[in-house]
């Protein structure tokens, strides 16, 4: 499991967890983050029950496990959260933050300890630390109870399945060309991604927000310009398009 370091200010960074050679070729590659900010952490998306020994690994040698104190969960897809029942054993006084929707699907990975804390459809802000996280919704990309995570400090919007690809380990960790990184992108997004209207509010929410990374859940990581060209691609971008 790689780990990289995307924003660091003082006690406040981002940390990436993926790209792992040793992960089976029948398993989709997966990014993981880790946002600290002083004695509490959260972990985003903290990956599927495979990956769970290599992640506790990779993420104890920057933090002890007693300061991870929220994971969150965009959705309730098993590339996300399925990992639940043993992040629950390790971190038995930790929240989980994730679409009230889901909660009911969510607890079939296993949670006796970690508490659930749900994300009203309007989202929410979270204090962290000395930061403020914010939940922003992104209903229907692809989940119909879906959501991202924006640190307004570090100006990093974690994105999920937007702004996906699928690539290989040894992709370089930042889009360096739109022009050949659109291409990776195209059908995922538009056999994913089932709603124009819900991918135009979340792109409204977004362009008003101050981004300087935007971090998907697969594939490469974006900073200005190409968020900026990543926004009017997928404006333009027919979604939905499985079923005619």
């Amino acid at each position: 499991m790689q780990a990289t370091i995307i924003y660091e200010d003082g006690d406040h960074r981002w940390i990436m967890f993926g790209r792992d050679p040793n992960k089976s070729d029948g398993i989709i590659d997966t990014n993981q983050y880790l946002v600290q900010s002083g004695d509490q952490a959260m972990l985003l998306d903290p990956g599927g029950i495979e990956l769970f020994a290599p992640m506790l690994s990779a993420v104890l040698k920057f933090i002890p496990a007693e300061k991870i104190t929220h994971l969150f969960a965009s959705h309730q897809d098993p590339d996300i959260i399925s990992s639940l029942g043993l992040w629950d054993q390790a971190l038995p006084d930790a929240k989980l933050y994730s679409p009230w929707l889901w909660e009911s699907f969510i607890r079939h990975f296993g949670m006796s300890q970690i508490r659930f804390c749900a994300i009203p459809d309007e989202g929410q802000t979270l204090t962290l630390g000395r930061i403020q996280l914010q939940f922003v919704p992104a209903h229907y990309l692809h989940s119909s109870g879906n959501f991202h995570v924006y640190d307004p400090k570090a100006k990093i919007l974690m994105s999920g399945d937007i702004g996906a690809a699928m690539e290989d380990s040894a992709a370089p960790l930042f889009v360096d060309s739109m022009t050949t990184h659109t291409p990776k992108m195209r059908q995922f997004h538009q056999r994913w991604m089932p709603s124009n209207d819900a991918k135009l509010d979340w792109i409204r929410r977004v362009r008003q927000l101050d981004i300087n990374i935007m971090a998907p859940q697969h594939g490469r990581l974006f900073r200005q310009p190409h968020m900026t060209e990543f926004l009017d691609w997928f404006e333009e971008l027919p979604v939905g398009i499985a079923v005619r």
